[in-house]
């Protein structure tokens, strides 16, 4: 026996089936809803619509605009280069340029030519020094890199029982090999010229550069804070009086710092017996790696030094030039370097170290010849701007959070019982802009 199926009640499909079944105030409103989303879809809002078509216009623009200015950016990256780096050794020289305006009451323009005059002096007669110097320093290494040889490869023998270096062929092979060495760079002269053109070409270009920034500076800074309110035009007055103060003071104390390593580096050469052939471009190399290129430069500016001693006057005298590096290092970083820049550069080694290992990541050499100052003109601005709280003291402060003692008022700069240095140099930087409120028409 077959069951018969249930006849299912018709699902409604339209309001006229299954009306009778429905009450009539609910079918009422179940109609009112289906025409009033049948209005909405029908009736479209024009300011909706014009209020999309301008966030996709302008988000086109953006990403057009971007493009375009990464672009360019491209394009032009090696002259925003030569610009950092004139707007750089410019920020260097206005404390000079400021001090003969001062003293003399000359034009800045004429000022810088000064500067650039005294600058052009040193190097050509640092060039009219050096170069007879270095062409004699290669005779004489090309005519004794034998004996070196041999004195070298005796001492080993007689400290370590065997000669370090095969010289069976004798002088002639060092000889040989520095020929070729110079005959392959004499293939690439002409690659060298060009390079050497381009290089003269970008030396002309930060000078120029450095030449209008240094003169122009307080117009520059002035026509960026006309765009400013008068308390963003402390801050900004302060930033750039902050980045002079860095610059020039890094710049100015590591060129102390190199006369006075580099005259003594060349009297204790001449002491141990170097001949001045030897002595004066060493000298001069010394102090100039030493202190411009940071925590590096010093093992390189000594190495040199200490393998041409070790070849010309043998082991006892580099074991003496190494004795002094050491110890000069020491004196300057304790006692020269702070006395030389005095409060200027208030930077974290960590932070030193850091910024020159960024900076030459970045840029190279000059990169990290920049980054110092670059780096203490961004722990200033961080450490006098913004607000400070006291650290709250406990009654069992953990030796390790202080110097050992318990917590003072150094440690925690004060908090906010005085003003920023930024506030506190507001006025005098009022009275120098001549910042007086505009009276309201």
């Amino acid at each position: 026996m077959t069951k018969k199926p249930r006849p299912s009640t018709p699902y409604p499909r339209s309001p006229g089936q299954g009306v009778s079944s429905m009450p009539k105030d609910v079918l009422e409103e179940v109609e009112a809803q289906a025409e009033a989303r049948a209005n909405r879809s029908a009736r479209r809002d024009p300011a909706m619509d014009r209020f999309v078509w301008s966030i996709l216009g302008k988000v086109v623009a953006a990403a057009a605009m971007v493009t375009v200015a990464c672009f360019v950016i491209y394009q032009t990256r090696h002259l925003l280069g030569l610009v950092v780096i004139s707007t750089f050794f410019a920020l260097a020289m206005i404390p000079g340029i400021n001090a003969l305006v001062r003293r003399w009451q000359m034009s800045r323009g004429a000022a810088v030519g000064i500067i650039y005059l005294i600058a052009v002096v040193v190097v050509g007669l640092l060039v009219g020094l050096l170069i007879p110097a270095v062409v004699k320093f290669a005779a004489a290494v090309g005519a004794n890199v034998g004996v070196w040889v041999t004195n070298f490869n005796a001492w080993t023998a007689d400290t370590f029982g065997s000669p370090l270096l095969d010289d069976t062929s004798g002088p002639s092979d060092a000889v040989s090999v520095t020929m070729r060495a110079v005959s392959e760079w004499g293939d690439n002269v002409l690659g060298f010229i060009s390079s050497g053109l381009g290089l003269v070409f970008d030396l002309f270009t930060i000078a120029a550069f450095t030449f209008y920034i240094a003169a122009d500076f307080p117009k520059i800074v002035r026509a960026f804070m006309r765009r400013m309110p008068p308390e963003r035009q402390r801050l900004f007055w302060w930033i750039a009086d902050q980045s002079i103060e860095q610059t020039g003071g890094y710049f100015y104390s590591r060129m102390l710092l190199m006369a006075v390593n580099g005259s003594l580096g060349f009297v204790v050469l001449m002491v141990l017996g170097l001949p001045l052939v030897y002595s004066l471009p060493l000298a001069l190399f010394m102090g100039f790696v030493s202190e411009f290129i940071p925590f590096i430069g010093t093992y390189i500016g000594a190495a040199l030094p200490i393998l041409i001693l070790l070849a010309v006057q043998g082991p006892g005298a580099a074991l003496i030039m190494t004795v002094y590096i050491i110890a000069y290092q020491q004196a300057e970083n304790y006692w020269l370097s702070p006395k030389f820049s005095s409060e200027t550069m208030e930077l974290n080694g960590a932070i030193a170290f850091g910024g020159a290992m960024a900076g030459g990541a970045i840029a190279g050499a000059m990169g990290a010849f920049m980054a110092l100052p670059i780096a203490a003109l961004i722990t200033a601005i961080i450490k006098n701007t913004g607000k400070t709280y006291e650290v709250v003291e406990t009654e069992d402060d953990e030796p390790h959070l202080t110097d050992g003692g318990p917590l003072t008022k150094e440690d925690d700069d004060d908090g906010d019982d005085e003003p920023s240095k930024v506030a506190q140099a507001s006025a005098a930087v009022e009275s120098k802009l001549h910042l007086k409120k505009k009276p309201k028409k």
